[in-house]
């Protein structure tokens, strides 16, 4: 295990039962509160953005907002919401998919992006992969390239890795921690 690996897994707090029995959250609170590894986390993710030359960072609501928008100030790059449906104003884009009970739909804004731009995706977890996929679509149908996927921590267990594989269609998926 690498420092940065070791630095952020030690930032990361275990809540038991939430937010259901059986579940085990990851809890990235005490990690956003620690400045030396919140650096470390950014610094890292905006090296990623630079390694793929993205022009654009996209965040998924609500953490990857955390986390996205201090990687694109790092980087020199805009940034881009990807929200839940009817959060956005104005025009959007909007992609839906499914949960594992039930479906979502997200929005961005078209006119942010552009068919110069390469995105690199930004969020915290990747689990089954469901809004990740759907955010790559959102992208491609606003005319963007999409430069890659960087995520805090991913989920083994749960697939996300190979569900996206054709969504990403070669761009890379970089996890900072596997669980």
């Amino acid at each position: 295990m690498t420092d940065i690996e070791e630095l952020l897994l030690s930032r990361i707090r275990d809540v038991a039962d939430y937010p259901e029995p059986g579940v085990m959250f990851k809890d990235i609170t005490p990690l956003l509160a620690d400045p030396a590894a919140f650096t470390a986390l950014t610094d890292t993710l905006a090296g990623i953005a630079e390694r793929t030359g993205a022009t654009k960072v996209v965040g998924l609501e609500a953490r990857g907002f955390i986390l996205g928008a201090p990687v694109a100030v790092r980087a020199g790059l805009g940034f881009i919401p990807v929200r839940k449906a009817g959060k956005l104003p104005g025009a959007t884009l909007s992609q839906a998919y499914d949960l594992e009970y039930g479906s979502a739909e997200i929005e961005v804004h078209a006119e942010d992006l552009s068919a110069e731009d390469r995105v690199l995706v930004v969020d915290d977890v990747l689990a089954t992969g469901g809004t990740a996929e759907a955010s790559i679509q959102l992208i491609r149908r606003a005319g963007a390239a999409v430069a890659g996927l960087a995520v805090l921590m991913e989920l083994g267990f749960l697939g996300g890795r190979d569900r996206l594989a054709p969504a990403l269609d070669g761009a890379p998926l970089e996890a900072m921690l596997r669980i």
